[in-house]
This record gives structure tokens, sequence and C-alpha cells, in this order.
């Protein structure tokens, strides 16, 4: 092979990573905001609404919807429903094909970051998938979540090469010389950092919330855990909260 091939295919190889980057990152993005119309469309009916019940059928791609539920009283009770499929007098059931069709896109790529947050429902036995409806407002609820543990904190600092979308430091007002107050050790639990981690995920794959909330962190800025800095790093100040 003559060299001027060797770099030919060098750059067209170059050519179709990029391009295949660019391709899964758009697919993530649209499968969110199909899932946050879906979540607003659900939420406009059904303000409480926290859950999505469904069959799921990986041969096809397709789901069957049971129903939608409310929030968790408490671990040991069940989430209530507030609407099943059989309710054919509820305001959401003329949109429930909807419902299952726009589901079925947010999940189709393999990669969806809606994956992160379904689950196999517990309370039930064979096909039965759970799957948590994006809160209104990303931002804010990392804040809250963040600050149920951290009072003081102001912003975090994350990282989207760790499962997408990691905190890796609390920002907790300033220190005495006027740096950022860090720290790496945080206080939630691994339920809540599940949680925090899938939220960030989303907040990097979508261009318009990136934009806006994750911030560089700065040249002087040094990685807790050696790591290097690249524009996965990113500041994100904490909007307050009630």
């Amino acid at each position: 092979m003559n060299p001027a091939t060797v770099d030919l295919l060098a750059v067209l190889k170059q050519q179709r990573e990029e391009a295949d980057t660019q391709r899964m990152r758009a697919e993530k993005a649209y499968a969110l905001a199909v899932l946050d119309e879906t979540a607003a469309l659900i939420r406009s009916v059904c303000p409480e609404a926290v859950y999505v019940n469904f069959a799921y059928y990986g041969d096809t791609g397709t789901l069957s919807l049971y129903g939608v539920l409310g929030e968790q009283p408490s671990p040991l009770v069940t989430c209530p429903w507030l609407r099943e499929e059989s309710d054919r007098d509820h305001p959401l059931a003329e949109r429930g094909e909807k419902i299952a069709l726009d589901l079925q896109e947010a999940l189709a790529p393999y990669n969806s970051p809606a994956w992160a947050r379904t689950r196999r429902n517990s309370a039930s036995e064979g096909n039965d998938w759970v799957l948590e409806l994006p809160p209104p407002d990303r931002a804010v609820r990392i804040a809250e979540l963040v600050r149920e543990r951290h009072p003081e904190a102001t912003a975090v600092v994350v990282d989207g090469r760790s499962a997408g979308g990691r905190i890796i430091e609390v920002v907790e007002g300033v220190a005495e010389d006027g740096s950022d107050n860090r720290t790496n050790r945080r206080r939630w639990n691994e339920r809540c950092d599940d949680l925090l981690t899938a939220l960030v995920a989303q907040m990097f794959a979508l261009p318009d919330l990136a934009d806006r909330h994750l911030l560089p962190v700065g040249s002087n800025y040094s990685h807790p855990y050696g790591s290097s800095i690249s524009d996965h790093v990113r500041r994100m100040p904490l909007p307050p909260t009630a």
C-alpha cells in the first residue's frame, strides 16, 4: 500500500470516528428531548407523576404501557397508581398510544441516558419495568439533592468521563485566599449518587443545558484524582433552592 493511500485511510478513519461520536451525541440528546416532551405531557394531566410503568420487549424494542405512578411514600409501601391503562375514563387514556410510542423512541438507542433511570419493577414479577420521569428542572433538582447533605454548597465540579457525568467535588463557598472551598468527600448515599450521576449525565447530553450550566473550571484547576483536565471537566453553579 503506497503512502498516499495510507494517509487517506487514516484521514477517513478519523472522520468516521468523529461522525460516529457526533451521531451518538445527537441520539442521546434526541432521546432525552423526546423523554422531556413525554414527561411534560404526562404532568400536564398528572402533576404528581414520577414513574411510568410498562412491559418492554427487547427483541422488537416495543413496549406496552401499564400506567403512571406517583412518588413512593416509604420503602415499605408501593408507589401509588395515578392512572392505570385499564382506566379508559382518565384524561391520559386518549394519549396512551402517543406516550408509549414516545417512550419507545426515548429508549431506542442502546446508550440512551433514559436507561439510567429505568429498572425492573421490584414490586412485581415478569416483564414489568419502571422509568423515572426527568424533573422539570434538572439543575434545581441537582441543587436540592446536593444541599440535602451539603447545605452550604454553591457549586459542584463534574466529570463527564465518569459514568457520563459524575460529581467529583462539592464547592462550599470561598476559602480565605479567595479560591473555591472544595471537597471530594461527598456525604450522600449510593442511591442518591446514582440519581445525581444520571441527572448530570443528562445535562452533558443536552447541548442547551450544557452550554447554560456547565462552565469551564479554569486553567489552574487540579483534578482531585490526578486525572487530566479536559472539556469533560466542568464547574456547575447551583441555582437557588427553597
